[in-house]
């Protein structure tokens, strides 16, 4: 398993930031509009039934053709976010699956015609589009009359089904019943914000590097250029729309990084309190892509960085990001491919002063970005993860000098993977305290135990921040 929380397999290829919208909608099909639709729902329902067969959105939308990509991954994630209801409704129109490729293109077509407000297109056309897409592939052409029927059913009585799937958690919030029974019972005041805003697509959040331009210097030049942005957090701005990389002005200098508000507590939050130019030794445990350890270098000017990841493509990640964010961070910076909970076979017996561990996870506070993982994950996967994680801090916690900090993070909101596993270590580890820290960050909470506000703007993702430190003998 990769050191790092995943919402894809081992060995995915990533798209590039530039190709990869932080918000995908329906605007973004304008670029494809040159290619038929029911081509688009063709590759669209192919990714989809890749998904239910357990494989990541991420890597099956970087195998589709640049020339269909931007529609297709538009389409998918509003797929993503409908699903649930989609499999209702068509549990109701056919009680018996068909075979999964007409499966998916038939819950493609309902999850973006069920609410005829929000669909892409208009309903009748996507309708007759499905059942050409239907028609023209030898995967569902036997079955392209049942899928006709079905949607032509759907049209007629879309009221009436509708409202027989609202009693159905899983139509009705779009997660699966055990994702939200365990919202719900973790959340009981929360639960419904959580998942609404599960929904949602998420803002794209920029890291201004301060030693170039003040956070109001490079807002002002964001202006400049028509794109508003409102602060967030020590030194980021949220966009008010989503814009290609490329057109963020000094990003291919390294001036500014896209990082969510909920990723920029952790590098000035782990030595919080400490002279910020010492020469700190810092383990950057699970470190792809290589946003914090690009932000542990902005934070810490004088310190040694070692980033491990245990996946060798994603360790190539960090050095991209390094490289783009100058050779001074490169200099400073050591990248390793290796297993962070076996440091025998990477660690030269020198103590780290801090050790950030951004920890595998469910990256079930992320979907929003990723609204693949929630069909991904089984209701054990928590558990399971919850042993690693437990697993890299006993093994990083003696890597650790007396007085020295552990900064524990997952990108979940699950709290198996957050508080249960720091209060289970502490009770193991009695020369472990626990520092003034944030805990489960949740979507418009705003947290205690930060010097700086956060989360104002109701714009974090679901994070947990646990930060230890070790008694000096």
């Amino acid at each position: 398993m990769s050191q790092k929380p995943r919402t894809h397999q081992a060995g995915a290829t990533a798209l590039p930031a530039a190709a990869r919208p932080q918000s995908p909608r329906a605007g973004d099909l304008s670029t494809a509009q040159s290619l038929p639709l029911w081509r688009q729902l063709q590759v669209t329902a192919a990714v989809v039934q890749a998904v239910r067969s357990g494989r990541s959105l991420t890597a099956e939308l970087a195998s589709v053709t640049p020339e269909l990509r931007p529609g297709v991954q538009a389409l998918t994630f509003q797929v993503m976010r409908q699903l649930g209801r989609a499999m209702a409704l068509r549990e109701r129109l056919a009680s018996k699956a068909p075979p999964p490729a007409a499966d998916a293109l038939l819950c493609t077509a309902l999850a973006l015609s069920w609410q005829g407000d929000d669909a892409p297109y208009p309903v009748h056309t996507l309708v007759n589009q499905a059942v050409e897409a239907a028609r023209l592939q030898r995967q569902t052409q036997a079955q392209s009359g049942f899928i006709n029927g079905c949607l032509r059913r759907f049209m007629r009585e879309r009221e009436a089904l509708v409202a027989e799937t609202d009693s159905d958690p899983q139509a009705r919030w779009n997660h699966p019943r055990w994702w939200v029974t365990r919202v719900q019972d973790e959340y009981p005041e929360d639960w419904q914000t959580l998942l609404g805003m599960a929904q949602q697509p998420a803002p794209m959040s920029l890291r201004v590097d301060t030693r170039h331009h003040s956070v109001a210097e490079y807002q002002a030049q964001l202006l400049a250029m028509g794109l508003a942005a409102q602060p967030v957090g020590a030194s980021g701005l949220q966009l008010e729309r989503a814009v290609p990389v490329h057109q963020l002005p000094g990003f291919a200098q390294g001036h500014v990084s896209v990082q969510d508000a909920a990723a920029q507590v952790a590098a000035p939050l782990l030595l919080q309190g400490r002279e910020a130019g010492q020469a700190w030794r810092i383990l950057d445990a699970c470190a792809a892509p290589g946003g914090k350890t690009g932000h542990l270098l902005a934070c810490y000017p004088n310190a040694q960085v070692l980033a491990l990841d245990v996946d060798a493509e994603r360790c190539q990640r960090i050095e991209d990001n390094l490289q783009r964010l100058g050779a001074q961070n490169q200099a400073r910076a050591q990248v390793r491919a290796a297993d962070a909970a076996l440091p025998a076979q990477w660690w030269d017996g020198v103590a780290f002063d801090a050790i950030l561990l951004d920890a595998p996870c469910t990256a079930s506070g992320i979907v929003r970005r990723h609204p693949d993982v929630r069909w991904l994950r089984r209701p054990g996967d928590s558990a399971q993860l919850a042993q690693t994680q437990a697993r890299l801090l006993k093994a990083l916690w003696p890597l650790l000098a007396p007085g020295g900090r552990l900064l524990y993070c997952t990108c979940s909101v699950f709290r198996s993977e957050g508080d249960d596993t720091v209060q289970a270590f502490l009770q193991r580890n009695t020369d472990a305290r626990m520092l003034p820290s944030p805990g489960h960050l949740i979507h418009g909470k705003i947290p205690t135990g930060l010097p700086v506000k956060h989360n104002a703007l109701g714009e974090h993702d679901g994070f947990y921040y646990a930060l230890l430190e070790k008694e000096r003998d």
